[in-house]
């Protein structure tokens, strides 16, 4: 992640939890969906099929596209699967706004218009997940930290 944005300063700002990314990874590697909340992630996410439905979201009253999109991946996947959201603040609000049992939410949306906002209500949520907590995120980030669940070798006592 540090290497996508070069920017040394995510060492200090990211927020997750051993036992969250072991379970994550066991999840990931035995075919949980992955869900992005924008085709920019998608496109750096290299491994993997991904679920985006911003195409096929439209805003309505108090829903922006993306919230919608994350409503209908939601439809699509159901629980279980790990979300990876790297643009849209409000598709992380509406992910917590669900039941959505997540295996790992990757919450790194960017920007100063509720994207730190919208990763503290990540990480209070108690959700298993990985954030930071400044406004700094974005497609690439977000795609890296999925990226690097999918390259990191299995553990010996996962293959048992």
């Amino acid at each position: 992640m540090i290497h996508s944005a070069a920017d040394l300063e995510y060492a200090c700002d990211l927020v997750m939890d051993e036992a969250d990314l072991a379970a994550a990874h066991a999840a990931l590697h035995a075919g949980a969906p992955v869900v992005v909340d924008v085709e920019m992630v998608a496109a750096g996410i290299t491994r993997r099929e991904t679920v985006c439905r911003l195409k096929d979201a439209v805003a309505g009253p108090g829903l922006t596209r993306s919230a919608h999109a994350v409503r209908l991946a939601y439809e699509e996947v159901g629980p279980g699967a790990l979300w990876v959201i790297g643009c849209a603040p409000t598709a992380l609000e509406e992910l917590l706004a669900l039941d959505a049992s997540p295996a790992l939410v990757i919450g790194l949306p960017v920007g100063f218009v509720g994207a730190a906002e919208s990763k503290a209500a990540l990480r209070e949520s108690g959700l298993p997940a990985v954030s930071n907590v400044s406004e700094k995120g974005g497609s690439a980030v977000a795609a890296a930290a999925l990226n690097a669940l999918l390259y990191h070798p299995i553990p010996a006592e996962e293959t048992l």
